[in-house]
């Protein structure tokens, strides 16, 4: 875990990490008076759950670390889900008996010694942010301007990484764009600050839900969304599923062979700088994103970030990675009066004075009306649905429903 620390991490003098034996980063504090780093405690035990009992315990006193609050949320939705079932007195489904091994095992991971109440706090935590039902349903629909509207009534707020309740697995604003596979709109949450991995309470992020036949079955443009979560530097955990091998060989189980090539690679989907290329040195500094590896030959195809869109093959000895951020994305998506409008630029720096400027301008879009409650519970019941536990272990229920609109659509006369 180490490898995806926050590099702007806050040292703080005068407390000594248990573990790496320097001034602490983003210190945890445990009740039994031992602090670590963040990073540190984070590669003894998961925030997500703990596979060995030694692991639920401070490294050096051996005392009883309380449960994270991923984990808490966790057991919460799991008991929610599994009383949702027996109060519709579907006791006999494989959905139930889902249900029941996914809560004992939470239940095993928060310990049957925790008193309920502690949890393990993050310091340097942003206060969470709890998106209403209302913005599930307009991210369930599509409706990228309600979503957008709601982020900046209040930019006080870190409204872009807003999460669900626990019924909901405390999935972020971003994770369920990636859910409905609406590139557009994640692209402009990113643009607006969200992080690519954020995680649900389970431990998913975006890119690990693609390594599920959820992904497959839904989206006919799972590789475009892969390739953005990609070029803004999605990174692969393995502690909670949704590895690098598994992402890679659900895209090999579905016929995807480009995509899983490019995500064994090391640079492959990435946003990559470009350096010493004698052959063209005016290229050197461009960006370029890396579109499809070459095995064979251990080369990417990549685009560069230009108007002109040029293709290129290039070894790894010519790229260097370059994340899309917020301030340095290469393009801009701007949403206006319901449409689109995507700005390509040249040169990185005109993207990032195009992005300054617009930062600056200080417009603000109007605050949302309230919708109605009824719709928004509905809608995150529905949600529940798609994403949970189905009877068809062939086809998820969005992409029924989805076939079934479809199916109205066509069925409907001009008037």
């Amino acid at each position: 875990m180490a490898e995806h620390l926050n590099n702007n991490a806050t040292t703080v003098t005068g407390k000594t990490c248990g573990i790496c034996l320097e001034d602490s980063k983003d210190p945890l504090d445990l009740p039994c008076g031992h602090s670590f780093c963040h990073g540190c405690l984070g590669e003894w035990r998961s925030r997500y759950g703990v596979e060995e009992e030694m692991r639920s315990k401070c490294p050096i006193c051996r005392a009883k670390i309380p449960p994270s609050k991923e984990m808490v949320t966790m057991l919460f939705a799991c008991r929610a889900k599994k009383q949702e079932l027996e109060d519709d007195n579907a006791i006999s489904s494989e959905a139930y008996r889902s249900a029941c091994r996914l809560l004992a095992q939470a239940e095993k991971e928060v310990g049957a010694d925790w008193d309920g109440v502690t949890v393990l706090e993050d310091n340097n935590d942003r206060q969470t942010v709890f998106m209403p039902d209302y913005i599930i349903m307009a991210i369930r629909k599509g409706d990228i301007k309600s979503v957008l509207r709601w982020i900046n009534s209040n930019r006080a707020e870190d409204r872009a990484n807003a999460t669900a309740g626990a019924e909901i697995m405390g999935m972020s604003v971003f994770m369920l764009a990636s859910v409905y596979n609406n590139s557009t709109l994640m692209t402009l949450l990113l643009q607006l600050g969200a992080n690519v991995d954020g995680r649900s309470s389970s431990g998913a992020t975006a890119i690990g839900l693609m390594s599920c036949d959820y992904a497959f079955q839904c989206g006919d443009d799972v590789g475009s969304t892969v390739r953005l979560l990609l070029s803004w530097g999605a990174s692969f955990f393995t502690d909670r599923g949704g590895s690098r091998e598994e992402c890679s060989n659900m895209a090999r189980r579905n016929g995807l062979h480009h995509l899983a090539d490019l995500m064994v690679s090391e640079l492959g989907g990435r946003r990559c700088e470009i350096i010493n290329l004698s052959s063209r040195p005016e290229l050197n500094g461009m960006t370029c994103v890396a579109d499809q590896y070459l095995p064979d030959s251990d080369q990417y195809r990549v685009t560069l970030e230009t108007k002109s869109k040029e293709v290129l093959v290039l070894g790894p000895d010519n790229l260097k990675r370059r994340d899309r951020t917020p301030e340095d994305c290469g393009y801009y998506i701007e949403f206006k009066n319901g449409r689109t409008v995507r700005h390509d630029f040249d040169f990185s720096e005109e993207c990032q004075a195009f992005v300054a400027a617009l930062n600056n301008s200080g417009e603000k879009q109007p605050a949302v009306t309230e919708e109605s409650k009824a719709a928004a519970e509905q809608a995150a019941a529905e949600l529940l649905a798609e994403l949970g536990l189905d009877d068809s272990p062939n086809e998820s229920s969005s992409c029924r429903k989805a076939k079934t609109s479809k199916k109205k659509t066509r069925g409907k006369k001009k008037k």
